[in-house]
């Protein structure tokens, strides 16, 4: 699993101990040598970035090594991170780690001047979305349109949907404006309800889709959180 490359299971057991600290007092006493602390603060966002890269990796096995890749930046950069906000720093890796898996998976040819506009669905060449996502048939229409985005658009979009982040909170995590962050929310709702209708094959499930966004999206979190 992606958490032995960083953190022993019993440091993972007693991170619960920790859970009424914030980032900064659990990364100070990580700095520390308290080992437990760093367990405590790596796992409190597994989840985060286990969702984020399985929704735009396909293969499943990638998605856990980006998260290990991650959580392992962050361990080596521990005594770096000063004055910086932990989450921050630790989606800004993300990010860059994502980039470079798009990357290296787009053919030579292509130019990536403005990675932004990329569309997030070219990357796993048109297939369909994973088999732990297709449940439901609103949820599989949700996931298909969301790929459909830039990946600007589509972060903005998860991280309200799935994580219940408010747009300053968004604006903080991905270093952008709040107004920023709106504009990409209104302009990506509405190329989602569009792809949304493009994608389904009745009105009445994109009716029942874009009636029940937080449901689906709450159906989708529960399937990436338990594997399927």
């Amino acid at each position: 699993m992606a958490g032995d490359r960083y953190a022993g299971a019993d440091e993972v057991l007693v991170a619960t101990k920790h859970e009424s600290e914030d980032d900064h007092a659990l990364l100070e006493r990580w700095r520390a040598g308290d080992k437990r602390a760093g367990a405590a603060l790596v796992s409190r966002y597994m989840g985060l970035l286990s969702r984020f890269f399985r929704n735009k990796v396909q293969n499943p096995e990638d998605a856990n090594e980006l998260v290990g890749d991650t959580m392992l930046a962050c361990t080596k950069a521990k005594d770096l991170i000063r004055g910086v906000d932990f989450r921050k720093y630790m989606f800004g890796v993300a990010l860059n780690l994502l980039r470079r898996h798009y990357r290296a998976g787009v053919k030579r040819g292509r130019e990536l001047d403005d990675f932004a506009e990329i569309c997030v669905g070219d990357s796993d060449g048109g297939r369909s979305p994973n088999t732990l996502l297709a449940r439901k048939r609103e949820a599989r229409l949700l996931i298909r349109a969301l790929r459909g985005l830039t990946l600007d658009q589509q972060l903005v979009l998860e991280m309200s949907l799935f994580e219940g982040l408010t747009a300053p909170e968004i604006a903080e995590m991905i270093d952008a404006p709040v107004p920023t962050v709106y504009t990409r929310q209104r302009r990506g709702k509405q190329r989602l309800l569009e792809l949304m209708r493009e994608l389904a094959d009745s009105q009445a499930l994109y009716e029942s889709t874009v009636g029940g966004l937080d449901t689906w999206a709450r159906e989708i979190r529960a399937q990436l959180d338990t594997g399927g």
